[in-house]
């Protein structure tokens, strides 16, 4: 629970925030350079998946978010400390990666929910390469992602090394 409350609710009051004062401060389609040539603040949205993909589909995607936060409430659920359960539960990875997948859910669901569409503002680019612009939420669930298939490979390795020895 300590996850939820100390990493969840912090990125998803930032994610919030970043995108209340994107709405306040940067008209729709303006582009404000931070670092020329690489990187810059925009104000675009998004019905789509992450990074643009399927636009249009904001109502699969509302679907889709809440069916992943019941899948990822349930595993914080089935593995508190005070569930009686045979075995050492999640690791702290694992963890860390549902805290900040849950973050990212609830932020881009409350911008489809409330506004019916995902304000992004981080854009990164170099000459005529350029990376889909995204926000918090977007970057937390990457970063989720990462960590999952990262905790997934060690853990894989830590099995072999034991089964070896």
């Amino acid at each position: 629970m300590k996850y939820l409350l100390f990493l969840a609710l912090p990125l998803f009051l930032l994610d919030q925030l970043t995108k209340w004062l994107v709405l306040q401060d940067i008209g729709f389609g303006t582009e404000i350079p931070i670092i020329p040539g690489f990187f810059s603040l925009v104000h675009v949205t998004n019905t789509g998946a992450a990074f643009g993909m399927l636009q249009g589909n904001n109502t699969f995607f509302i679907m889709l978010a809440a069916v992943a936060l019941v899948v990822v409430l349930g595993l914080f659920w089935q593995n508190r400390p005070s569930a009686n359960r045979a075995g050492p539960g999640l690791p702290a990875m694992t963890k860390v990666a549902l805290a900040l997948l849950l973050a990212g859910i609830v932020g881009n669901l409350v911008d489809r929910l409330w506004r019916g569409q995902v304000i992004d503002f981080l854009h990164f680019y170099y000459r005529q390469y350029e990376f889909p612009s995204f926000n918090v939420a977007d970057s937390c669930i990457s970063i989720a992602a990462a960590l999952l298939i990262l905790g997934s490979v060690t853990s894989g390795k830590d099995k072999s090394v034991t089964r070896n020895a």
